[in-house]
């Protein structure tokens, strides 16, 4: 079951029921079942505080994963995704992207965590990037834009 939620901020997801349904198919397409995933949209501030605590890093992101899943035995992700909706603004603007096509590659980007794909490499992180297309193309083919 995914879930949406907001902490230190008022943004609301557009079209989340879409969007549940896109991420079930984007877990499936890469070979696991959606377990418990929660999505917190939050400020700036509060994932800087988040990022600095958990990770021990001093700078601002868009995302930050906790990963519970069990891909191994059930094939199941499950994880709590905290957003930075003001980051996810500022990355729009920089990309020349729509808010919500940014947002949207965040979300996805999230989620692909889960599923085991990682960034941290030059290999892996466009391996990342070309996921993130596949399935942003994915939800534009859906009609879900």
């Amino acid at each position: 079951m995914v879930r949406y939620y907001t902490d230190d901020c008022a943004y609301r997801l557009p079209q989340k029921r879409l969007t549940t349904a896109w991420l079930r198919d984007v877990a499936r397409a890469e070979g696991y079942g959606l377990g418990d995933v929660n999505y917190i949209f939050c400020s700036a501030r509060k994932l800087l505080e988040m990022n600095r605590q958990f990770l021990g890093h001093d700078y601002f992101t868009d995302v930050i994963t906790f990963d519970y899943s069990d891909r191994r035995g059930a094939r199941v992700v499950s994880g709590d995704i905290f957003i930075d909706v003001e980051t996810v603004a500022d990355n729009a603007r920089l990309y020349g992207v729509s808010w919500l096509d940014e947002m949207r590659r965040v979300v996805v980007h999230g989620l692909l965590h889960l599923c085991g794909q990682g960034d941290k490499t030059p290999r892996t992180n466009r391996q990342m990037h070309r996921k993130e297309d596949k399935y942003l193309a994915f939800w534009k083919q859906e009609n879900r834009a």
